[in-house]
């Protein structure tokens, strides 16, 4: 099973859109091993969003994500770096198709109520940045043998 990092903003947050959010996964049949709400210290975001630095949008992004709590969630699945970037729907809001997260929730290009990891290897990598081995649970559920065949 794979396993991808969903970073819940702080619009999100203060929308009261987290429970709306995390039940589309969960309806969509994956599982989290990891759910937790925190203010992120500036240093672990300048980390997370290194390869953006320098570009325009940077210190507002920076401004963005350190305006309130954010809620990170670990969700493993079949193929879940890609079916969980595709439930999220493009990053702007008006280009976004109705039926993925921005495309229904999405009011701005600015604030675009969640991440989600771009690669299984850049899961990894911001799994390990905002999730301690001991955070993260391993377990079964009873539906696992439905959720894919291939």
């Amino acid at each position: 099973m794979e396993r991808t990092l969903v970073i819940l903003k702080p619009d999100a947050v203060q929308r009261r859109l987290c429970g709306a959010l995390l039940e589309r996964f969960e309806h969509k049949g994956f599982k989290i091993v990891g759910l937790k709400m925190s203010v992120v210290e500036r240093a672990l975001l300048e980390k997370h969003y290194a390869a953006h630095a320098g570009k325009p949008f940077y210190k507002g992004l920076l401004r963005f994500m350190l305006s309130g709590p954010v809620v990170f969630a670990v969700l493993e699945g079949h193929r879940a770096v890609e079916v969980v970037r595709g439930m999220m729907g493009k990053t702007f809001a008006f280009e976004a198709a109705p039926g993925t997260i921005r495309g229904d929730y999405g009011i701005s290009n600015q604030f675009n109520l969640i991440h989600g990891s771009d690669s299984t290897a850049a899961a990894e990598k911001e799994i390990a940045l905002f999730f301690s081995p001991a955070e993260l649970v391993e377990y079964s559920m009873d539906d696992d043998r439905w959720m894919a065949s291939d």
